[in-house]
């Protein structure tokens, strides 16, 4: 009776407890799998910023493509005045050097919800300053001073414009009419992460030498 108490008194094989070593593998091989899940994590961390940096780039560069195709198309052959009375062409590009008028014109269609005592057309600007590309606006046709100007993008690098006359593409406007518009304007911004940019927009009616 009491041989028999000490056999069963005996742990049987596989009931003991994990040996140190197991435990320190089961242990090494759970490190190795958390490291793995967190570089997995990081990385997806990583990639999805990117992707919404991307995304952010791609929708402001169709927002300024938006602006200047709203802008330009509505460009009309309305000549200006300055603060001094001095009498300026309907259309103005000096191409896009830094500071130089890029794009300055009259455009038709702009809103008046507020019923103000004033016309439907804007002086508008487009000038690249500090790497970032402004539109000026007037608050009146002749005789205003622009008021502050609207960051339209950041981050360009440079930018070239290009004007096209009777079926060929000019680095300046040089209209032989004061009233002269061009037929259609090409933009190419190269913009930091996303290199160079090109679009084209067509110019009122594209009337006049």
């Amino acid at each position: 009776m009491t041989g028999r108490a000490a056999i069963r008194g005996k742990e049987r094989p596989g009931e003991a407890g994990f040996t140190l070593v197991e435990l320190l593998i089961s242990l090494l091989i759970f490190g190795l799998l958390a490291s793995a899940g967190v570089g997995l994590l990081a990385f997806s961390v990583r990639a999805q910023e990117a992707s919404a940096q991307r995304l952010d780039e791609i929708s402001a560069i169709r927002r300024v493509g938006a602006l200047l195709s709203s802008d330009l198309a509505q460009a009309t052959p309305r000549l200006v005045r300055d603060v001094d009375g001095a009498r300026l062409p309907a259309f103005t590009g000096e191409g896009g050097a830094p500071d130089a008028v890029a794009l300055g014109f009259v455009r038709r269609g702009w809103s008046n919800g507020s019923e103000a005592a004033r016309a439907s057309l804007q002086r508008v600007q487009y000038r690249l300053v500090d790497g970032r590309l402004e539109r000026l606006s007037w608050p009146m046709l002749d005789g205003a001073e622009p008021g502050k100007p609207a960051i339209v993008l950041r981050g360009v690098k440079s930018m070239t414009v290009r004007y096209r006359r009777k079926g060929e593409w000019r680095e300046t406007w040089d209209a032989e009419r004061a009233e002269s518009i061009p037929e259609a304007v090409e933009v190419v911004m190269d913009l930091e992460g996303a290199g160079p940019i090109r679009q084209l927009f067509v110019a009122g009616t594209g009337t006049g030498p």
